[in-house]
């Protein structure tokens, strides 16, 4: 997850939700889940101390679905999901980062990794 992370900022539609994040953009992930799939995520997974939280805390509204494993957090204004915690299978803390929330980021012209999720 650290090979080739860089600092970018982001938000959600409304711009209530505001972040920060060191992330590497050189595999994107594009899931088949139920959730990603429907909401057209383009996701990049980093630490979870790599992100952090400018504006917004009091905004968000979490949904959880399937395992519950994952904190699903959208904002309550414009219900955009910028980003979502879970942890590895060791337990580490990640965070799953929507790469079409990310300022000057074209999420759509990445080469992306397909994930199976709706497998799992």
């Amino acid at each position: 997850m650290a090979d080739n992370q860089q600092h970018y900022t982001g938000s959600c539609q409304c711009e209530a939700v505001k972040f920060e994040v060191e992330l590497d953009l050189t595999n994107p992930v594009i899931c088949n889940c139920s959730r990603c799939k429907k909401m057209g995520f383009v996701l990049s997974f980093t630490g979870r101390d790599k992100l952090k939280l400018l504006s917004g805390a009091d905004n968000l509204a979490e949904y959880l679905f399937n395992k519950k494993q994952i904190q699903h957090l959208f904002c309550k204004t414009c219900g955009v999901q910028s980003f979502a915690y879970g942890a590895m299978p060791d337990g580490t803390p990640i965070a799953a980062v929507n790469l079409n929330c990310l300022d000057g980021v074209d999420a759509r012209a990445l080469e992306c990794q397909q994930y199976d999720g709706a497998s799992t």
